[in-house]
């Protein structure tokens, strides 16, 4: 179990500090265009050539050809680790040159191929992840913020505070999430700045999600409030503030951990789901949904294989997460027996 739980981690904390240094991690710019490029397959990378083996891989240009494209291999270009490159926000902040990887002009190294504008797939799979993963990670934490308050006020205080908020809880559990989302989203501006549409995009998610947290909340607080403890720091005349952040609260938190576990992949497809029907961040902005939303095309969904790219990371994301809930679940129901 151990070993389990420290892998996860390991995974956990790699998957979000790949995507919190993606542009050092990423080779090129994600928003720079080669149109003599479209739809260029992934580069090969090489050890050996005509003439012995390498211990740094190489690779090749690709050249258009009337087949399709082919490595030019007239000339090889060496791989570079802690290179310089295309300049970037370092978390946002900082201006940086520096990548993780990269090949001189004028070869490209695109591990995931390009997309129809010549943009390295790789580099917008890691840009993408952060507006995408963020947003989850956004959204999750607005919905457990309401829901703990809702769920502690109806479970602390029962009658017609309890009966009132879980008969909002009913309303919005009965409600069709997705249909619900794209109705609300649809009645917001469409032209919006990058930042206000993940703003707009983080306060509805978050917003329509609070109601499962509210009530699984609501049944441990009742449960809470009953025990010896909790009546013996009220008659010592505890207020109710005090006595829901010193003594409700911390029986909850497992639970809020194991709900956001579960609530960031959701939050995410969410998102994905938004952007994939043109709801959500637009172009040139990066995000797994709207560069899934090239492959709504037949013809590029059955031809270039590559483009799935963002979906195989969300499913990888969304995988990570699923693990986590289950070492919290596993944890809480072996702490309360």
């Amino acid at each position: 179990m151990r070993a389990k739980t420290a892998s996860l981690i390991v995974a956990l904390v790699g998957l979000h500090l790949t995507l919190l240094l993606a542009g050092f991690v990423a080779p090129c710019d994600p928003g720079a265009q080669d149109r003599d490029l479209p739809y260029a397959p992934p580069t090969r990378l090489h050890f050996v050539d005509a003439s012995s083996w390498h211990l740094r891989p190489f690779v090749y240009r690709w050249s258009a050809g009337p087949d399709g494209y082919f490595e030019n291999k007239r000339q090889s270009f060496p791989v570079h680790f802690l290179t310089g490159g295309p300049a970037y926000k370092l978390l946002g902040i900082f201006e940086a040159k520096w990548h993780l990887f990269g090949v001189d002009e004028p070869a490209r190294i695109a591990l995931l191929g390009t997309d129809g504008f010549g943009r390295d797939e790789f580099s917008r799979v890691l840009s993408g992840g952060q507006i995408s993963v963020a947003a989850g990670i956004a959204a999750t934490l607005l919905a457990l913020l309401a829901g703990s308050i809702f769920g502690i006020v109806a479970g602390y205080y029962g009658r017609l505070t309890d009966e009132s908020l879980m008969g909002a809880t009913e309303l919005f559990l009965s409600l069709p999430w997705l249909y619900f989302l794209l109705g609300v989203r649809a009645f917001l501006p469409l032209h919006l700045s990058p930042a206000r549409t993940f703003l707009l995009l983080t306060c509805v998610i978050g917003l329509i999600g609070w109601a499962r947290p509210a009530r699984l909340v609501r049944g441990i607080v009742l449960s809470a409030r009953s025990r010896n403890y909790v009546l013996a720091a009220r008659s010592f005349g505890g207020s109710d503030v005090y006595l829901m952040w010193r003594h409700i609260l911390p029986e909850v938190l497992g639970l809020l951990l194991t709900q956001a576990a579960l609530l960031v992949p959701r939050y995410i497809a969410a998102e994905v789901t938004l952007s994939f029907f043109g709801l959500g961040v637009n172009e040139p902005v990066a995000s797994w949904g709207n560069m899934l939303s090239t492959l709504q095309q037949y013809s590029v969904l059955v031809s270039y294989a590559w483009l799935l790219a963002p979906a195989a990371a969300m499913v990888v994301t969304s995988v990570i997460y699923s693990i986590l809930a289950d070492t919290l679940h596993s944890r809480l129901e072996f702490r309360s027996t």
